[in-house]
Order: structure tokens, then sequence, then C-alpha cells
């Protein structure tokens, strides 16, 4: 189930037993990048089933083998934006769940100095505001970046944005509430802090690194 946090009323921890045992393998310095990259796309694909809750749907008439029956549909196109690169992997791992979401790319750096992001690409559909958008980003680091892809859907026409991310810190959460206050933020685990160069703590390294052994 999804637990909110104190004190972060979009801030939402997911702590199914199921995700919360993979990210222990997540986390592990021992875990090699081609398991790391499947723990993410499962993790996600968890995930997506709170964070979908509360997708409108309609109904439609389906004939079954047997009669005609009326069934639920979501009402809606999905958008899957994924922050590059790490975010791909999240994004594979909700496609085997939704299929047939379309996928939009923003890519970002963080200039290493300054810790800000630098956009380099933004590749979105062009109709972001017939349905949901799910931006995917495994870190919630300084929330400087995805604030910033937060900024570039809402330009782009999104309205219904929800973030996913596997590991975020209460710096993150608190930027983005500020920014961005009326986007849900959803996340496997809420961790202690950032340390100085801007890492998460206890977090699980380089998730970029991590997924693609670089």
């Amino acid at each position: 189930m999804a637990t909110p946090a104190d004190g972060s009323p979009n801030l939402q921890v997911l702590d199914h037993p199921l995700i919360q045992h993979k990210m222990s393998f997540l986390r592990s310095v021992e875990t090699g990048h081609r398991p790391f990259r499947a723990l993410v796309a499962q993790i996600a694909g968890l995930m997506v089933f709170e964070t979908t809750r509360t997708f409108p749907t309609v109904r439609v008439d389906i004939e079954t083998p047997l009669e005609m029956t009326k069934c639920q549909r979501i009402a809606r196109p999905i958008t899957l934006v994924p922050v590059l690169r790490a975010g791909l992997a999240m994004a594979e791992g909700v496609l085997e769940v939704m299929p047939e979401a379309r996928v939009g790319h923003i890519g970002l750096l963080r200039d290493e100095e300054t810790l800000k992001p630098v956009t380099y690409l933004s590749k979105l559909p062009p109709d972001l505001a017939a349905g949901p958008v799910l931006l995917l980003d495994p870190m919630l680091a300084t929330g400087g970046s995805a604030a910033r892809a937060c900024h570039l859907l809402r330009e782009s026409g999104a309205t219904d944005i929800r973030l996913l991310c596997l590991v975020a810190t209460p710096e993150g959460v608190s930027r983005l509430g500020r920014d961005h206050p009326d986007i849900p933020v959803y996340t496997a685990a809420l961790d202690r802090e950032l340390n100085e160069f801007g890492y998460i703590l206890p977090g699980l390294g380089d998730a970029g690194d991590r997924l693609y052994g670089t």
C-alpha cells in the first residue's frame, strides 16, 4: 500500500513487502548491472499499480465467449516520460504492464559544480493534456532535475503529472513540493539525506552507472 509521509502530503511511500524485498537487492553493492537493471524494471512495474489507482475509467460493452458483459477501461491515453538515462529501465518495467502507453523522453545532465540540471533533449507527444503523464526517474535527490522535468512537461501541455522514483530524499521532496505542489510523488523509499556531493544516503549509488555498467 501507499503510506503518506508525515509533513509531505503529496509523497506516497510504497511499502509493499515485495517492493521492499527487491529494494534490498537493488541497494546492495554486490548486485551487478544486469540484475540491477532487471530489479529497476520489476520495482517500477509493481509501483505502477498504486500510481494508476485514480486513473479515470469508462464502461465498455464486451462480448465474452459466452455472453455480453460490461467492463472498465482506462478512459484517457497514458504517457510515460523517463528522464534519461536511468529512467529508461523504469519505463521498460511499466511498459510490461501498460504496453499501450506512449513514451516521451527528457534528457537532463547534472552540472557537477552547481548540481543544477541542464536540458539536452525534450521529445514529447504533442497532446500531453489528453491524459495522465507518469514521469519516471529512479532518484529524487536535490529535486532540481525533477522540478525541471515537471516544468518542461507543463510547458508542453501536461495537466496530470505523477512522479515515480525508487529513492527520494527529504530535500528533493521539499523542493518539488515548493515548485510543483500539486504533483504527487510515489517512491519505494524515503532516504535519510544528501551528502556534500549531492548523492543520496544510504541510497543505491549512481543509478545510471549501475544500470549500464559504466
